[in-house]
């Protein structure tokens, strides 16, 4: 009998072997506060509880991929020539070319490297910024205010060129970690309630707290406008007097952290938000701003 008539026996179980996980697809670490901060003796309770958790992704994400290519109408939105709809009208008027020929198929997708002409006119795109902000008391979170008090955008200013905004908010009497970007998407995605994105605080409070209301803390706590919230993690901070909290929240509603204590009866007397999306305030003095890194960008929009 020749080979290739040979029967071959069923494949045995064990055979077909999964490829093992690397150590490098494995989600990244993220650098504690640096010693002498203003949350020392915070970080080492909270590294028991394992806060460092991979964020989950909900399904159904309606949130954008990052993938490379992007659609014809955002692109043209994106460099401030008109909103999305607006562009629509153009791309069907028939006066958008990409690489010299015109395109009037709506939902078209463009990808890196074509060029893309308005009018005849080549369209420039920003470049993506990422700046991270140690904020300082007595700033508020605007692009400008009437009453002409200090913004945050004084802080950044001459960081780059293009025109940054901060991603969230925070009141002018709380302090830390603030991210600019002119990266809508990518803004859009931090701030929305789906992701649940992790915030840190180190708070004070005027009086000491017992582990009674940090218990109420988690089980939750009905907000002045009735919503009923819970914190993710809170833990007194050591060798504070009982007065100074460590608290994880992933909530994005306005003054949260200030508002869980008034609901139990405290005051807030100094706040700082010590991490954001896994961004920390490490070798940054307050009032000062840094460029993140490709690998800070990259975590983000994993996270």
């Amino acid at each position: 009998m020749s080979e290739r008539n040979k029967k071959t026996g069923p494949a045995k179980k064990g055979d077909s072997k999964k490829p093992s996980r690397t150590s490098g697809e494995r989600g990244k670490s993220v650098d504690k506060p640096k010693a002498g901060d203003r949350t020392k003796g915070f970080e080492k309770p909270f590294k028991k509880g394992g806060f460092e958790q991979k964020f989950k992704k909900p399904k159904g994400d309606p949130m954008p991929s990052f993938n490379d290519d992007v659609r014809l109408n955002k692109f043209i939105a994106n460099a401030g020539i008109c909103s999305r709809r607006e562009a629509d009208v153009l791309i069907q008027s028939g006066v958008v070319e990409v690489n010299g020929k015109p395109v009037t198929e709506m939902g078209y997708r463009i990808k890196p490297g074509d060029e893309v002409k308005y009018d005849g006119s080549l369209i420039q795109t920003e470049k993506k910024r990422y700046v991270l902000l140690n904020k300082p008391k007595d700033f508020i979170t605007t692009m400008d205010d009437p009453m002409g008090r200090r913004t945050v955008l004084q802080l950044v200013k001459g960081a780059c060129k293009e025109r940054i905004y901060p991603v969230g908010r925070l009141d002018r009497n709380t302090t830390g970690v603030l991210l600019f970007t002119n990266d809508g998407d990518l803004a859009k995605k931090l701030t929305h309630p789906r992701y649940e994105v992790k915030k840190i605080y180190h708070v004070e409070l005027d009086r000491p707290i017992d582990v009674d209301q940090i218990k109420a803390l988690h089980e939750g706590v009905t907000l002045d406008d009735g919503d009923f919230v819970k914190v993710d993690k809170a833990e007194i901070i050591v060798d504070t007097r009982s007065r100074e909290v460590g608290v994880e929240i992933h909530s994005g509603k306005n003054r949260v952290v200030r508002r869980i204590f008034e609901a139990i009866n405290y005051k807030v007397v100094r706040l700082d938000r010590v991490k954001f999306a896994g961004l920390t305030k490490k070798d940054l003095p307050r009032g000062t701003w840094r460029h993140l890194t490709s690998q800070e960008v990259d975590f983000l929009r994993m996270t």
